[in-house]
Order: C-alpha cells, then sequence, then structure tokens
C-alpha cells in the first residue's frame, strides 16, 4: 500500500491538512507510530510529541490487557473492567500488576524522552498517530487517557 511509513506520513498528512484544524498537536506512539506522525507533523507544521503506553496483562496471560498505563505527571492508568471482572481481580491484585509494569513504562520514557515533559494537549486538536492497529487497544487506552487533559478534539490516524 505504501512504500515505507515516511510515504504513509506525508499522504496522512497531506489529507489532515485538508481539514484545516484548530491548533493541531501530533502525537506518536512509539515505535512504529513515530515515523508516520514525524511527517504528519511536518506537513502540518504541528508541534511532535509521543504517547508512551505500557499494556498491563492477565495473571498468565500477559498478551490480554487488563490496564494500560499512559505515560504523564503523573501516569494515568486505564482499567479494562471487563477483563479485570471476568479474572476477579481486586484492588491489591491490580495495584500489584500494575507495579510489575512501570519499571518498563520509566524506562522507555527515559529511552523516548529522555527529561523532556509531554507537552501539553489542552485545548489543542490532538492527532493521536500509530502505524497500524492490530487490536486497537494500545490506541484506546492512548484517547481515553488523553481525554482526560482537556483537549479540544482527538483524532486518531
Amino acid at each position: 500500500m505504501f512504500r515505507d511509513r515516511q510515504e504513509a506520513g506525508q499522504k496522512l498528512g497531506a489529507s489532515l491538512d485538508l481539514l484545516h484544524l484548530k491548533d493541531p498537536i501530533v502525537l506518536a506512539l512509539p515505535r512504529g507510530g513515530v515515523p508516520v506522525a514525524a511527517e504528519v507533523a511536518k506537513a502540518l507544521k504541528a508541534p511532535l510529541d509521543l504517547v508512551i503506553v505500557r499494556k498491563v496483562g492477565a495473571p498468565g496471560n500477559p498478551e490480554l490487557a487488563v490496564a494500560a498505563i499512559v505515560d504523564g505527571e503523573p501516569p494515568d492508568v486505564v482499567l479494562n473492567r471487563e477483563i479485570v471482572e471476568a479474572y476477579a481481580l481486586d484492588d491489591g491484585a491490580l495495584r500489584v500488576l500494575i507495579a510489575q509494569e512501570r519499571p518498563e513504562l520509566e524506562r522507555r520514557r527515559a529511552v523516548y524522552r529522555g527529561k523532556d515533559l509531554p507537552l501539553s494537549v489542552t485545548g489543542k486538536t490532538v492527532i493521536l498517530v500509530d502505524d497500524g492497529a492490530a487490536t486497537g487497544t494500545t490506541m484506546k487506552v492512548a484517547v481515553r487517557a488523553l481525554k482526560r487533559r482537556s483537549p479540544r478534539k482527538i483524532i486518531v490516524a
């Protein structure tokens, strides 16, 4: 469909530019979303930042997300209530599972962001970019967490 992520981002950016978005900010989901988002940000002449998400797997089934941690100050935890209920996880069990994933989120923050703080999305039109969506879980939790930060609008791209 596309030669590479750069071409995909250029085409996506051109399409989004036609929308004449007010006060856009482009947020990438690392790693695959970064080269796509960079081209979108360039096309929109918008700032580029990252949304770092770490899945919290179910006991015995790490690929099934019971929750996700979304980096920020403080980090947001978004629960998948259906899975939490299916596994009958209480608050204590959830705290343990989340605590197990925090070091990886912090490692990713250090690698991807260094000491830079996330850009504010308050009142902005957020374009949340990834290079694909197998299950959509990462994108969904990123959207839920971003909604708590008072953007004007969120566009999933």
